[in-house]
């Protein structure tokens, strides 16, 4: 069987908000030490590493004393202004204990839709790989509006993968991965391990005909894992609770749904 992610040398780990932050409430210093280290471990194999993490809107909502997610586009942007100041000041700590040093790019929808800026992000992204730094890629909230969202960090994980063309796209998340149905419907439910990235049965899987498991965000994974296979990545979708989750995958483990470009 093929080991997606054990055959990458570059790899794109997308970490949920669930994953980073204390249930929205400010960001998990005690997670985000986790992810460092063990994607110091797979430097320490050879791995090329990026990350897409959430949470900059989280942060910012608990440094302002902020209870309840504002509706206001300008507040939400506020927010992720303050919020970002947050996630750099975590991300390059808990890195730097590990001898790392981070970077933070912030993307927009038009910064890829752009071809001369395309290649200025993908340039950048290659020079601080080959440097041995590990970029922190979020979404720019602070200028995006709803209009020129990506809408969500699993597609910007998929276009990020296919801009500096990655091996392997890693989606974590707070469930074990893809089901024929919603496993909190129907207890037979049975996981995923392996399909091809694309089919279009798994988009009716995950929700694209209704079914509520679409509500959980597992439509977006899928379909990132089909945007990604548009560079030959292969995309994990996997559970981030779940111990040492990145260095297990990088050991060969089968966890959660492998999504392969070529099946």
């Amino acid at each position: 069987m093929r080991k997606a992610i054990q055959e990458a040398n570059c790899v794109v780990v997308k970490v949920g908000s669930t994953l980073v932050t204390n249930h929205g409430q400010g960001l998990d210093h005690a997670a985000i030490g986790r992810w460092a280290e063990q994607m110091a471990k797979l430097r320490q194999m050879g791995k090329q590493v990026v990350m897409v993490s959430s949470g900059a809107i989280a942060e910012g909502m608990q440094r302002l004393g902020w209870q309840k997610r504002p509706t206001d586009i300008h507040e939400l942007q506020a927010a992720a202004a303050v919020g970002q100041m947050g996630l750099v000041q975590v991300y390059e700590t808990c890195f730097a204990k590990h001898g790392i040093k981070t970077a933070q790019v912030l993307l927009t929808n038009a910064d890829l839709a752009d071809e001369q800026r395309y290649q200025n992000a993908r340039m950048t992204l290659l020079t601080l790989l080959k440097m041995g730094v590990v970029p922190i890629i979020n979404e720019n909230d602070t200028v995006v509006t709803d209009e020129i969202k990506f809408g969500d960090n699993d597609t910007l994980g998929a276009l990020v993968t296919n801009l500096i063309e990655a091996d392997a796209l890693i989606i974590l998340t707070d469930q074990g991965g893809l089901y024929s149905e919603d496993p909190r419907k129907n207890p037979n439910a049975t996981l995923i391990q392996t399909a091809k990235a694309g089919d279009a049965q798994l988009e009716v899987m995950a929700g694209g005909s209704g079914s509520a498991i679409g509500t959980g965000g597992m439509l977006t994974k899928v379909l990132a894992a089909k945007l990604a296979k548009q560079s030959g990545a292969n995309t994990v979708i996997a559970d981030g609770t779940e111990n040492q989750v990145l260095v297990r995958l990088a050991e060969g483990e089968l966890i959660g749904t492998q999504l392969l470009a070529n099946h």
